[in-house]
């Protein structure tokens, strides 16, 4: 399969089960809506060793939103429900309850999996506080300096998925990244996903495992470096000398498909010799991502 001269390699991408959510922030205005989501989704690349990966799925109008005011959708996804509901409790309290003019809302309402999220960070308002059920939610009111802080007592979580990715093999350095940034910008209109990594990009991709120092979770991908070609069992063709990944979390697999579909169809551009995926033989998660098959109606 070719798309503009760019091969799309018969493999798929490998992905595994995670448990996700969607957090509303709103603010008076969009620079403080912001504020707060940079600050909650920052350092959340990798469960590996950030223990939940997050980010923002995009900005949302006064209109849609419960309170009527600009906002910001995050999404968050850790490997099982407990850590889910920890990590929501601590990246909230520590960046949304402290950030100027915000409150925080469930952005799932009709996920019949609950979490209370609300409830524990009430007790920040030492006795102050107080509820208010509107609609058959519970809202927490916690004084704060400013004022108050509005928070939705629980929160819905969803079987995500995460790890869906593609590779964009190129070139030279400059082309990966244009080919790149052209994927990130396609991607990010895609509802119901996220790019957990900086920029959406990742340059450190990794295997399972390490030769050397077994004790790793994970280490370099020397088969797509290209300083190791010469060391290793290498997978780059001739020409290729930067790689780039795309790694994708989203609420389902369709959300994944659509974001690859557009991702991939944006890579494909001059200075890119073929556009693989990381998988591990299907061992590693039951989520596959066949390129081919994603493609086919782009082709």
């Amino acid at each position: 399969m070719n798309i503009r001269g760019v091969l799309i390699e018969d493999t798929f991408a490998e992905a595994f089960g995670m448990r996700g959510a969607r957090v509303i922030i709103t603010a008076r205005d969009q620079r403080w809506a912001r504020e707060a989501a940079h600050k909650m989704t920052g350092f959340a690349t990798s469960v590996i060793a950030c223990k939940v990966e997050a980010g923002i799925e995009r900005e949302l109008a006064p209109e849609d939103t419960p309170d009527g005011r600009p906002g910001i959708s995050v999404l968050m996804f850790t490997m099982d429900s407990d850590s889910l509901a920890k990590r929501l409790i601590e990246r909230i309290g520590q960046t949304v309850l402290t950030c100027a003019t915000t409150a925080c809302y469930d952005g799932l309402p009709n996920a019949p999996d609950r979490m209370s999220i609300g409830k524990p960070l009430r007790t920040f308002g030492d006795g102050f506080q107080s509820s208010k059920v509107i609609g058959g939610r519970r809202f927490w009111r916690i004084p704060v300096m400013e004022g108050e802080f509005l928070i939705e007592e629980s929160f819905g979580k969803v079987n995500g998925v995460g790890g869906g990715n593609f590779l964009i093999l190129a070139n030279d350095a400059e082309s990966a990244l244009a080919a790149a940034e052209a994927a990130v910008d396609a991607m990010r209109r895609i509802p119901g996903i996220v790019l957990p990594f900086p920029g959406g990009i990742v340059r450190s991709g990794s295997k399972i495992g390490g030769k050397r120092y077994k004790s790793m979770i994970a280490t370099t991908n020397d088969a797509f470096a290209p300083t190791l070609r010469a060391l290793t069992a290498t997978q780059l063709p001739d020409g290729v000398n930067a790689v780039l990944e795309i790694v994708i979390d989203g609420v389902d697999a369709d959300a994944i498909t659509a974001a690859m579909r557009a991702g991939i169809a944006a890579a494909c551009r001059e200075g890119v010799h073929s556009v693989s995926a990381g998988n591990y033989g299907g061992k590693l998660g039951p989520h596959h991502f066949h390129l081919r098959e994603i493609m086919a109606e782009v082709a």
